[in-house]
């Protein structure tokens, strides 16, 4: 026994993975190794493939393990992860052999679980087996340590063939090509969700086209809740990343266009009320213009009588022309500041075409944010609606420093350690908009991005300005080193608390 621990023990470091779903999906793919010992000899060796429903449990088919749940006390069961430096010892919790399921529990090994697509298959849809097929681990390995190095798995492509039953359980017909070592591992659409557990095929004699059966994701699913075994679930009809992107360019661009004829018409209605109260303005600006006018003219005539009285008096040595005399200098006085004060024809019109009503922010403070399924691209995820209480500063919750993007929204890049998932949250103020884009990466890929992280200094908010540039330059370098394009994208639209 101790030998076959020691065995177990020795590692390698793995090939890193595609930046697409299918190599996500097998960051979640094991072997399983079984070890018969009889008197401390090795008398069986056998293996297959699992998939991994939570971070510490696998799920495999149950002729994988056969004979460790028959002789417990003389098989091993090894995991061997696709990535990563060790291999573990697994132990059976549950196993159903009329379904031909089994679930193995690991410690000292944190794996990324896959999710399971339940809703209908297409006949002639693209579809992937991931596994260890073993003619492919025979004609490669070099000494029996190679079994249990973690190395990434051998995907095949085939097509959704049908459904068919195979001794009372529901299987999915397929032309992937699958081989002894794939059994357990897991069927995959193009989006990397499973669609079922591969189990058994056919065999092409004589010319005749071989096909292989996968346990149906209805069996699989009564399976773990059997077990009461928890597991990721999603019924979003499949569709690429590039195909997501390129919905949202065009609903941008419809968007676009629909702002800037709303722009213009604002703009022409804008013009319109301003030219409306322009001459509304000059129209009252005339009456009152018209009306200084008047007056004035009506202090000059009786102010020039006034001074002629005042003439006539003085000739007369009549006293009284005195005060026929200021009267009439008065009456001059008001008639030149009448005139002189008289509006212009354009006074107040601008500031009375220029009035707009002030509209307060209402994406500051607590939003509540619904998920919107038709603008996202979902592939292992369960979104939930999320709430958020957003700073005009972009501090996020009270405790999460945001970044301007130079868009008008806010950004943050998450990189955790106990998760090999890269996210970028953005928020955009304008539209109240929340995103959530996810990068499923390998060891290399993560520990580079640790790396990165490493650098960035905010923890906290803070109203700091240059902080905040310094916080969008660093998150610019971890942005570089992702992959071209997500695994998800999960849009959220927000609107004020209640």
């Amino acid at each position: 026994m101790r030998l076959i621990l020691a065995f177990l023990a020795l590692f390698t470091f793995s090939t890193p993975a595609l930046a697409d779903d299918i190599s996500a999906a097998g960051r979640g793919v094991v072997r399983i190794v079984t070890i018969a010992v009889a008197d401390d000899e090795v008398v069986g060796f056998g293996h297959g493939s699992g998939l991994a429903v939570s971070p510490t449990r696998i799920l495999t088919n149950a002729h994988v393990v056969e004979l460790a749940a028959r002789y417990p006390g003389n098989v091993v069961i090894g995991v061997v992860p696709s990535q990563g430096d060790k291999s573990v010892q697994g132990k059976l919790v549950a196993i159903d052999p009329e379904r031909d399921l089994a679930l193995i529990e690991v410690a000292g090994l944190r794996l990324s679980p896959l999710a399971f697509y339940s809703g209908p298959a297409n006949e002639g849809e693209t579809l992937y087996a991931l596994g260890y097929p073993g003619n492919v681990d025979l004609a490669t390995a070099r000494s029996s340590a190679d079994f249990i190095t973690p190395t990434s798995p051998v995907r095949s492509q085939g097509v959704f063939s049908g459904r068919r039953s195979l001794m009372g359980t529901e299987m999915l017909l397929h032309t992937a090509s699958i081989a002894r070592g794939n059994s357990g591992g897991p069927l995959l659409d193009r989006c990397g969700r499973v669609l079922g557990v591969n189990s058994a095929l056919t065999r092409g004699d004589e010319g005749d086209a071989s096909f292989a059966f996968a346990i149906a994701y209805a069996e699989v699913a009564a399976f773990l809740r059997g077990a009461k075994q928890p597991f990721a679930s999603v019924a979003t009809p499949c569709q690429t990343m590039e195909e997501r992107l390129a919905a949202d360019r065009a609903a941008d661009e419809t968007a676009r266009s629909a702002s800037d004829a709303q722009a213009r018409e604002a703009t022409e209605r804008a013009r319109e009320a301003r030219a409306d109260a322009l001459v509304q303005a000059r129209a009252a600006n005339a009456v009152r213009r018209e009306n200084f006018m008047a007056g004035a003219a009506v202090a000059l005539v009786f102010g020039a009588l006034a001074i002629g009285a005042a003439g006539l008096l003085a000739s007369r040595s009549d006293p009284r022309w005195r005060y026929a005399a200021a009267g009439g200098g008065v009456l001059m006085i008001a008639a030149i500041a009448l005139f002189g004060l008289r509006p212009d024809f354009d006074a107040d019109a601008v500031s009375a075409s220029g009035r707009s009503d002030a509209r307060t922010s209402d994406a500051i403070g607590p939003l509540t944010c619904a998920f919107v399924p038709e603008r996202s691209r979902v592939t292992v995820s369960t979104p939930e609606p999320t709430t958020l209480a957003w700073g005009g500063d972009g501090c996020m919750n009270g405790r999460t420093q945001y970044a301007e993007d130079g868009r008008g929204g806010w950004s943050r890049v998450l990189v955790p350690d106990g998760e090999a998932t890269v996210s970028i949250l953005d928020y955009r103020p304008s539209t109240r908009i929340y995103t959530q884009t996810r990068y499923f990466l390998d060891d290399a890929r993560m520990t580079e991005a640790r790396r990165l992280r490493q650098g960035v200094e905010i923890k906290a908010c803070t109203s700091d300005a240059a902080a905040r540039a310094n916080l969008s330059g660093q998150q610019s370098a971890i942005r570089a080193a992702l992959p071209a394009v997500p695994n998800e994208k999960l849009v959220y639209s927000c609107k004020p608390a209640e």
